[in-house]
């Protein structure tokens, strides 16, 4: 049995998401403004500040305000629960577990700034092939994806153990 990990990875992940996407969020709104696009890489790559009132890909958007903005909130403190106690379940499983569940708490810790802020999530990564858009993303975003990558590729070079009897 390996020793239990000590919560100071998936928090300074954590601390450290929400500290790059709140400072890059900042940085947008103060030197663009709304639906404003730098290229970057022509034909790839675009800084731009938009809004995403709605959840990934802008699904939920056109909700009525006041229960969507209930719902989303809701979701996120469910999920950084969710994330504690999958902490508790995995913390002596590999660190891969501890660097994904600090990755996807902190992502979810980020956008649910926006969303108490803002009442909107604050995008502005804009990646595209020509006429071809993967809608605009953030930090935070980038985080999650990223943790639940690396949570999925811990089930699988780490896989549960059937407890012994």
């Amino acid at each position: 049995m390996k020793k239990s990990e000590s919560p100071i990875i998936p928090l300074a992940w954590l601390l450290g998401v929400v500290i790059l996407d709140q400072v890059t969020k900042g940085l947008v709104m103060a030197y663009f403004g709304l639906y404003e696009l730098q290229p970057v890489i022509p034909d790839l790559f675009n800084l731009t500040y938009l809004t995403n009132t709605g959840a990934a890909f802008g699904m939920l958007a056109g909700a009525q305000s006041a229960w969507r903005q209930v719902f989303f909130v809701g979701v996120a403190v469910a999920a950084i629960g969710v994330m504690f106690f999958s902490y508790k379940q995995f913390r002596g499983q590999g660190r891969i577990f501890a660097h994904a569940i600090g990755l996807i708490a902190g992502g979810a810790v980020g956008n649910l700034i926006d969303r108490l802020r803002f009442g909107a999530v604050v995008d502005f990564l804009d990646f595209y092939l020509g006429a071809h858009h993967w809608p605009a993303f953030n930090v935070a975003d980038s985080a999650i994806t990223i943790g639940v990558g690396l949570f999925i590729l811990g089930t699988i070079l780490y896989p549960p153990q059937e407890s012994e009897k």
